[in-house]
């Protein structure tokens, strides 16, 4: 019966391209960092999407955006759909506002078709999913829970603002965070829908990748302080080059993430600051952030412990100085089964499915620590992401709102009989 839903992927393509338009030409792909006036025209449009379904629209302290669709029910606790717009420089047009897209789709269909939810649907775009200028990640979907601190909240950007002012120029109410806080039981399920980001689905030939897990991911600060000096006058055997230094650790955080270990593991450094920057100076000082990814957490400490090894070894033997600083750390999480069982049952109805753990980061981590998380992944042409060429088809985005539909109404009847279950399952 599920197959009759209907979701117009040219509709779906209209709202991609919309979205499409509000970047920072300037920039390579679809660049729309948080905090700009390209998020700004977004939120925008996006509000006035919102109200135009007749959907009860707030900016919470956080600053993320929210629409409500009331349930027949009002003291069960709401079903959330969400994800993000903003974007990586030089993004493409798919991670994150196919999700906020499905929402808007879902909301669509239901009006259209007089269908009334149990459970209230909350739509989120949430603010700042990608790393962002402060040094973290998921910075809507932290507060909604509770889990900004006042030092992450002061941090500063490139431009002298700090990450409170940000989220005040957009809306939000940073003062009020803790009090505004969801706790567990607030809401009765997080659901997402997004692009795979790599090249699984594809090469299996599947329509949707229904996740297990998120990686545990952290993030650390290396500042490595040598002597700058003249390039033609100081002896390569009297220099104290902070920039070799530092690419001595770096090719060994590439050499230590390729190791084997109980789970896989990727590292990256994707951003280096060197000073003072010119071609006739030595290095004086470079910081650079690095990046490190499993599903098992103490397979990370063990590459935490090895990337500290390494960094006084070099600290050592050439004779200058290095500081490491833990910016951020995300512990690995794992989905429930029967969440997972009723994703890829109402999903199977619409096409063919592969279970897989994500390797990214999302807000559905957050979220987790008050309610159960859900995610449906959709195919990712050549599993390429985080550039312009990122692309997935429309038709094939559409068939994953549809899979996501199936699963708000699969969920709308099941979630309290599916926590009541696990609740006994814990309490045995």
């Amino acid at each position: 019966m599920e197959n009759r839903y209907k979701i117009n992927h040219l509709d779906v393509k209209r709202k991609l391209k919309i979205l499409s338009e509000f970047i920072d030409d300037s920039k390579v792909g679809y660049t729309r960092r948080p905090f700009t006036k390209w998020n700004m025209e977004c939120r925008d449009w996006l509000i006035n999407e919102m109200k135009s379904l007749n959907l009860e629209v707030e900016i919470d302290a956080s600053s993320n955006i929210i629409g409500t669709l009331k349930g027949i029910d009002s003291n069960l606790p709401p079903i959330m759909i969400g994800s993000h717009t903003d974007s990586v420089v030089g993004g493409g047009m798919f991670d994150g506002q196919i999700g906020v897209i499905a929402g808007l789709e879902i909301v669509s269909y239901l009006k259209q078709n007089n269908f009334s939810l149990l459970h209230s649907l909350k739509i989120v775009d949430f603010t700042a999913e990608e790393a962002s200028e402060f040094g973290i990640s998921t910075i809507g979907s932290r507060g909604m829970v509770g889990n900004l601190t006042k030092n992450e909240l002061n941090r500063k950007g490139p431009d002298g603002k700090s990450l409170k002012e940000g989220m005040k120029s957009i809306g939000g109410n940073p003062e009020k965070i803790k009090e505004q806080a969801l706790k567990e039981g607030d809401i009765s399920l997080f659901l997402e829908l997004h692009i795979e980001q790599g090249p699984l689905l594809e090469k299996s030939k599947k329509d949707f990748g229904i996740v297990t897990g998120f990686v545990g991911i952290r993030r650390y600060r290396i500042e490595v302080i040598g002597q700058p000096n003249h390039a033609g006058t100081t002896p390569m055997s009297h220099r104290k080059d902070a920039l070799t230094a530092a690419s001595e650790i770096v090719l060994a955080i590439e050499e230590i993430c390729n190791q084997d270990y109980d789970a896989s593991v990727v590292g990256t450094v994707g951003r280096l600051n060197v000073e003072p920057n010119g071609p006739n100076i030595v290095p004086g000082s470079v910081c650079f952030d690095v990046e490190i990814r499993s599903i098992h957490d103490k397979t990370l400490d063990r590459i935490s412990h090895k990337i500290n090894q390494k960094s006084a070894e070099v600290k050592k033997k050439r004779g200058i100085e290095i500081s490491l600083e833990n910016i951020s750390a995300v512990k690995p999480i794992k989905i429930d089964d029967a969440i997972i069982e009723g994703l890829e049952m109402s999903a199977c109805k619409v096409g063919n499915t592969l279970r897989l753990s994500s390797g990214a980061g999302h807000d559905g981590v957050q979220i987790s620590k008050i309610a159960p998380v859900g995610m449906i992944f959709v195919p990712s042409k050549d599993g390429k992401s985080h550039c312009p060429e990122e692309w997935t088809d429309y038709e094939q985005v559409a068939l994953g709102i549809r899979a996501l539909l199936n699963s708000v109404f699969y969920f709308d009847d099941n979630i309290e009989k599916l926590l009541e279950r696990r609740k006994g399952i814990e309490d045995y």
